[in-house]
């Protein structure tokens, strides 16, 4: 498993206009400054999150990016799966099929409960995090994290 450059970029690009208190927002040169990227890729980013609903751009020629709802209501998972989609969907089996049409594995397979559990705890966890839960200094974020990983899960979760 490997996360992606464009859900790395992208998230990085979401913080940053969460955090951004201009009513402006960040336009892409100061996002491809801040982030050291080259400006044609922070718009490639800036286009998907705003397909996806996340951001909404900003008019005249001082516009930018600004969140298009509240980042307490911005999930994290729901960004990463626009982003990059999940480690383990119903398409996967059919993709890795070996040689053969059909996954010789297809009956009784415990690889395959490994990742559907992975993608379990994995959503589990990040349908739990907001963008506002991101926005803060490392250590206050680590904080809010680590408090939500030991939380115990409410029975709509479970």
């Amino acid at each position: 498993m490997k996360i992606t450059s464009q859900e790395e970029y992208g998230l990085r690009i979401l913080l940053r206009i969460g955090a951004c208190r201009d009513k402006q927002g960040m336009n892409i040169p100061q996002l491809s400054e801040a982030e050291g990227l080259t400006q044609h890729y922070v718009a490639k980013l800036a286009r998907v999150l705003r397909m996806g609903g996340f951001i909404n751009s900003t008019p005249g020629y001082k516009g930018g990016y600004v969140l298009a709802k509240p980042a307490k209501e911005i999930v994290i998972n729901d960004v990463l799966k626009l982003l990059g989609g999940v480690v383990f969907d119903k398409k996967f089996c059919a993709a890795h099929t070996g040689s053969v049409r059909i996954c010789t594995n297809s009956v009784d397979c415990s690889a395959r409960s490994l990742w559907q559990m992975i993608q379990f705890v994995l959503d589990r966890l990040l349908d739990r995090i907001t963008l506002h839960d991101l926005v803060n200094p490392e250590t206050e974020s680590v904080k809010i994290m680590t408090e939500l990983l030991y939380e115990p899960a409410r029975p709509a979760e479970v």
